[in-house]
């Protein structure tokens, strides 16, 4: 019974930043049924996805996460950062001046 409530818990809190992202800007959007939240800190930001996947979506969703990045906070992602998967991914941006 704990474990059932702590899961019921845990899945009321939606999309958490790391720690390195505590503070930063958050933003959220639903593209193609999937709903994205992307944390700006400085020049990197970190996109969760929530919910699940089919294996067979997983390329287009890495595609999707790159993409919100300059629709929702204005800076371009450099593309040699990309770390992670169709899950959770970080990434460095650079930001247009009046954007840092």
């Amino acid at each position: 019974m704990r474990v059932l409530l702590l899961l019921l818990f845990c899945a009321g809190c939606g999309a958490q930043p790391a720690p390195l992202m505590f503070g930063g800007a958050r933003h959220e959007t639903t593209v193609d049924g999937h709903r994205y939240t992307v944390y700006r800190k400085a020049n990197q930001v970190e996109v969760i996805r929530e919910g699940w996947a089919a294996p067979r979506d997983h390329a287009k969703i890495r595609a999707t996460m790159i993409a919100v990045v300059p629709w929702l906070t204005g800076c371009d992602v450099l593309p040699s950062t990309v770390r992670g998967d169709s899950g959770e991914m970080r990434d460095s941006v650079t930001c247009p001046k009046g954007r840092r």
